[in-house]
């Protein structure tokens, strides 16, 4: 350390001062400055020598931000160039009359499935065993029309047949009401002849109608058995036993009844005459006592006569013959209850009513050998139909028949408007004002409707439309005159100035609107104005 101080108060130091009045630099020792100490100038100069690259880069930099500043102030972009631009002289904007077909749709979204679906439940109350499914048993998918089987319980058939009234009891002859009168026709919707379809009784055509519906099946019909055969043998003896009670008492009846013979008749006329002839001779010839005897001889013979010839009592004899006949109807009215009961009938657990056939099965709850112990199965529609909602307004503009075009994954196909009601609120809710609109396709093939069910398609009702082409512009087009008359700006080009035209309007769609010039002066191609 005082070496360091000592060495330091010994080194010579130089020093520069600055000439106020020439401004250049003198170097001046002091007495303590040391000769090897470069000057200021010196380092600076070094500094420049060592760093000759930086400082060549830091100058083109400079020069290169300088020249950008520059040229920013010369050069403006399109868009500034634009925006300081003056505004245009203003114009027409025109467009050309059109020929178009123009229509006015109706286009809502339409759920594709089949409607109607219900389940399935079979009447079994009457089987005297369990309930087994032994066959018959439909695949998914499977159509139901009348006469088909729907199963096949305890080896016997469910039949489907139309109807909305469900199955509760059994029908036979003498029944009559309601299911009677479905039953018949039922019947004939199958191709059988029932009788009159007016009479709610099922009589013995009927049970004639119930046999040929198993036949047309493959499966016998249902009759009494052994046990109601035998009643109808025991029933066709008593009526015989009793037929001849009737015909014994009404020979007996007959014969006391009977007029008398021809040889009585004969026989007691003679005597009458004989007594009259034996009369007249003592009349002539005998004495009075001869002749008193003769008339009290013709008295008796004519007596005689008369006894003989009189009807005979016969209250016995007609009181067997109304005993017997009442047997014979007792006995007719057994039988005819026997060979009722042997005619063919309708158990209420062999059918099964269905609206709306065809149906289509959606989903089996048995199979062969399950036990039935509630629903079987659910059916559907047999149809596919797209189901939409259209608000009020909308559903105002639509008919039931009108034509629809859906658009089907394989392209547009049309279908028929089949059904518009108002649609049903959920539970507790108020009624929304929208209605429900049922689409039937056209005739779609297997693989359209595979694609289309259970998704959501387009659909578009065309509700009005030109017939063919006519002449359009765009609504913007149109003015109103001061009479309330439409107009049109029709611009003749070339500079010359626009006129104005009367026109008529018709049907307006797809923002157009179809024109006819009063005068008849505008055809296609002719520019009209819509702006300025």
């Amino acid at each position: 350390m005082s070496r360091r101080f000592g060495r330091r108060q010994s080194e010579p130091h130089t020093t520069e001062a600055i000439d106020a009045t020439s401004g250049d630099t003198t170097v001046s020792d002091n007495i303590d400055a040391d000769p090897a100490t470069p000057s200021r100038s010196q380092g600076w100069r070094r500094l420049f020598a060592g760093n000759r690259v930086i400082w060549v880069m830091a100058t083109v930099a400079i020069v290169a931000l300088v020249a950008g500043l520059g040229l920013g102030q010369l050069i403006v972009s399109p868009g500034q160039a634009a925006a300081d631009a003056d505004a245009p002289a203003a114009g027409l904007i025109t467009v050309p009359i059109e020929n178009r077909t123009l229509a006015n749709d109706v286009t809502m979204r339409g759920d594709a499935a089949y409607a109607d679906s219900v389940e399935v439940s079979i009447e079994t109350g009457e089987l005297a065993g369990a309930p087994i499914v032994t066959g018959q048993v439909p695949d998914v998918a499977a159509i139901f029309d009348t006469a088909s089987i729907a199963l096949e319980v305890t080896g016997r058939p469910v039949i489907v047949l139309p109807g909305d009234l469900p199955v509760y009891r059994t029908l036979r002859v003498g029944v009559s009401g309601p299911d009677v009168l479905q039953f018949k026709q039922s019947l004939s919707a199958a191709g059988i002849d029932p009788g009159a379809l007016d009479s709610d009784v099922f009589d013995a055509r009927t049970a004639s109608a119930v046999t040929a519906l198993y036949a047309k099946v493959g499966y016998p019909a249902p009759t009494g058995g052994s046990d109601v055969a035998t009643a109808v043998s025991s029933a066709e003896a008593g009526v015989t036993s009793a037929q001849a009670s009737v015909d014994s008492a009404a020979g007996a009846l007959t014969t006391v009844q009977g007029a008398a013979s021809h040889v009585d008749v004969v026989e007691q006329g003679n005597n009458v005459r004989s007594a009259e002839r034996a009369l007249a001779l003592a009349r002539t010839e005998g004495t009075p006592n001869e002749i008193a005897d003769a008339e009290d001889a013709v008295t008796l013979a004519v007596a005689r006569q008369a006894q003989a010839l009189a009807p005979r009592d016969a209250s016995a004899e007609k009181a067997a013959v109304t005993a017997a006949k009442a047997e014979l109807t007792r006995a007719g009215e057994t039988l005819s209850d026997a060979r009722d009961g042997a005619l063919a009938y309708l158990p209420a657990g062999e059918v099964l009513y269905l609206p709306g056939l065809p149906r289509r099965v959606d989903e089996i709850s048995v199979k062969r050998g399950s036990s039935i112990s509630g629903p079987v199965m659910r059916v559907s529609g047999a149809t596919l139909v797209i189901s939409g909602s259209a608000t009020a307004s909308d559903a105002a503009l639509l008919e039931v028949g009108a034509p629809a075009i859906l658009a089907m994954p394989d392209g547009d196909q049309p279908a028929t408007i089949s059904s518009i009601l108002p649609a049903e609120p959920a539970s507790g809710e108020p009624a929304s004002g929208r209605f429900t609109v049922l689409f039937a396709p056209d005739a779609l093939t297997d693989e359209q409707i595979q694609a289309v069910q259970g998704s959501n398609v387009r659909v578009r009702i065309p509700v009005s439309s030109t017939d063919g082409e006519v002449l359009a512009v765009p609504l913007a087009a149109l003015t109103a005159g001061a009479g309330g008359e439409s107009r049109v700006e029709f611009d003749p080009g070339e500079g010359a100035e626009t006129v104005l035209v009367e026109v008529t309007t018709g049907l307006a769609a797809e923002g157009f609107v179809e024109i006819t010039a009063v005068d008849g002066s505008l055809s296609v191609g002719d520019l009209v104005v819509v702006g300025r």
